[in-house]
């Protein structure tokens, strides 16, 4: 491993952020160590200390690169899918992006900052924008739909995915069924659709 001279600044965040995420690709968030990261980096503990506030920051800034991934992977779905079809492709992509890295996406909620330390707006920033995926994917479903409607109904969504995939990710899924992940994703986003649908069918005019 190099030594500190021959890394600038920012090579040497890059390498730390990656060693980090190693670390909890194989032993999860609670193996992450600021003796941990300074042995896979071959630098000191204080050096980490250097490059960012905190092992908090550290790992902000390890969600952030994969939110960053997520919204890459998510920009990749083809415009011509549409409707239901566009929601369960996003659904799946959610999905296989999880369980790629199951520890390492664990990460974003398993790691809570100190109650008196508030989210970063670069970090909101970044989910927000995900939710925003969800809206504009339901939007088409929900026609003449209010915005807070469709703000709401992207979030139970997003929420209720996200508690298939959390099972899937901490291998808990078979505790509660034999079906696959994919199959429970499939008829929530296909029964929610259709209950949107009904519900607007039936608002009065």
């Amino acid at each position: 491993m190099g030594r500190r001279s021959e890394h600038t600044p920012e090579a040497l965040k890059s390498l730390i952020i990656e060693a980090s995420e190693g670390i909890i690709a194989k032993d999860g968030l609670s193996g992450l160590s600021a003796r941990e990261i300074a042995r896979a980096v071959g630098y000191s503990p204080g050096t980490i200390y250097n490059i960012f506030h905190n092992l908090d920051d550290l790992v902000l800034q390890i969600e952030a690169r994969l939110l960053d991934d997520l919204d890459s992977r998510l920009s990749k779905i083809q415009a011509d899918i549409r409707g239901e079809a566009r929601v369960l492709r996003l659904a799946h992509e959610y999905l296989n992006f999880t369980t790629e890295r199951p520890r390492l996406w664990n990460v974003l909620f398993e790691h809570h900052l100190p109650p008196s330390t508030p989210v970063p707006d670069w970090y909101q920033a970044k989910l927000d924008a995900l939710m925003l995926r969800v809206e504009r994917v339901l939007r088409p479903i929900m026609p003449g739909a209010e915005d807070a409607a469709i703000a709401r109904s992207a979030r139970v969504l997003w929420a209720s995915v996200h508690g298939i995939t959390s099972l899937a990710t901490t291998d808990k899924l078979s505790n509660v069924t034999m079906e696959s992940a994919q199959a429970l994703m499939d008829d929530l986003v296909q029964n929610y659709i259709a209950g949107l649908r009904h519900r607007l069918v039936m608002q009065p005019g």
